[in-house]
């Protein structure tokens, strides 16, 4: 039997009869019962996120169920921000290994882990391009940075791809399930392995400004000096040197970019990991990043407006241009939408204008993960995609 893929979006906010109706469009859309099923609900359903779980299970029947609460929905080629909002998404993948865990921060005293991989068959995982994992976190307990480099030193093939529970700014309140249950703590962890090419798209919607300059004196995120100046100079040389409408930018914050690969002769949008300029120290002459840098490293300041957003979120789908996409989801930052574009429904619009119409389902994020040059780092601003071929 072929891979299937289907989406179903409800958005009356009384859900029993309609996700019922949703379930057996679903399976017949797949043909049979799915292997999983993931489920993103608007905050206005949080408290009834179990009750819809139960009732997603009882109806679909899937071997496999995660999802989580979003800040805003999306489904199809629509981003539901602010209304309630429902979405179901299902796949049938006959010949994948599908695995899932609730994965959970352990303390030790000499730091902590995160258990639960262990429940996840990564050690037979086949080739890097039908494999991935996707996780859904609460941004108040679970530490994803912790996650990607316990799984970085062991499985450095494997991409990670999801983004944190949204809606709300307290403990306890951006839940999460795993199967049949909802949780308000840890993370929902899915793994797909084999049957499926997997294509994994990272947005970060930036465009380098001023000029390219070497990191040549640096404490964890005090970028001390570039180029042999102070940090600080150098960004004040640029910003005289830019056009008004860069100054308006910046004021609105900016970013640094380290290059991924020291061995292109040239850079372009996508070649850089973001990372956000959180301030100055005045005294040191240094700007303060949200990450560590090191000595030798490649860096260019960058901001990031929507035409710069949209356009690289085109050019990234495009290349390399997947042959048939069936089915994706997206993790996109809270920050986007109509907060960053003019018009409604943006990322879902460009995904369907260049891949096309396909089951398409996610949410708007606290948070996302996805790899860029080869490694799975958070990411802020950012649309985190992945499409099934």
């Amino acid at each position: 039997m072929a891979n299937k893929f289907s989406n179903a979006l409800i958005t009356n906010a009384n859900w029993s009869q309609e996700v019922e109706k949703s379930c057996q469009t679903l399976i017949e859309d797949v043909v049979v019962s799915p292997d999983i099923a993931i489920v993103f609900v608007s905050p206005h359903f949080a408290d009834e996120f179990q009750e819809i779980a139960d009732a997603i299970q009882e109806t679909l029947q899937p071997i496999k169920m995660i999802g989580c609460v979003g800040d805003s929905i999306v489904s199809g080629d629509r981003e539901i921000e602010g209304d309630p909002a429902i979405t179901i998404w299902a796949a049938a993948l006959p010949d994948t290994t599908i695995a899932t865990a609730h994965l959970l921060l352990e303390r030790v005293p000499d730091g902590g882990f995160i258990s639960g991989t262990e429940e996840l068959p990564l050690e037979q995982i086949t080739e890097r391009e039908e494999s991935a994992l996707i996780v859904l976190g609460e941004p108040f307990s679970f530490p994803t940075d912790l996650l990607l480099s316990q799984l970085a030193a062991d499985y450095p093939e494997l991409r990670v791809l999801g983004g944190m529970a949204s809606g709300f700014q307290q403990p306890g309140k951006n839940l999460v399930l795993v199967n049949g249950s909802v949780h308000s703590a840890g993370a929902a962890g899915l793994l797909i392995d084999g049957g499926v090419k997997v294509h994994s798209v990272v947005s970060q919607g930036c465009r380098p400004i001023g000029e390219r300059l070497v990191v040549t004196k640096v404490e964890r995120n005090l970028v001390l000096e570039l180029g042999g100046k102070p940090a600080m100079k150098v960004l004040e040389e640029m910003f005289i040197r830019l056009p008004t409408s860069d100054h308006d930018l910046m004021s609105k914050g900016f970013f640094l970019g380290r290059v991924i690969s020291e061995y292109q002769d040239d850079y372009e949008m996508g070649d850089f990991l973001i990372r956000n300029v959180m301030g100055m120290d005045n005294e040191r002459g240094a700007v303060v990043v949200n990450d560590y840098f090191k000595v030798g490293q490649t860096v260019q300041f960058q901001v990031r407006d929507e035409e710069s957003a949209s356009n690289e979120l085109r050019q990234l789908l495009k290349k390399p241009e997947p042959t048939e996409v069936k089915g994706g989801l997206i993790f996109t930052c809270n920050g986007r939408g109509t907060r960053l574009f003019a018009e409604p429904d943006h990322d879902a619009g460009v995904i369907k204008e260049t891949v096309g119409e396909i089951p398409l389902a996610g949410f708007f994020a606290q948070g996302e993960i996805g790899p860029v040059g080869g490694e799975n780092h958070m990411h802020g601003y950012t649309a985190s995609v992945v499409l099934f071929e």
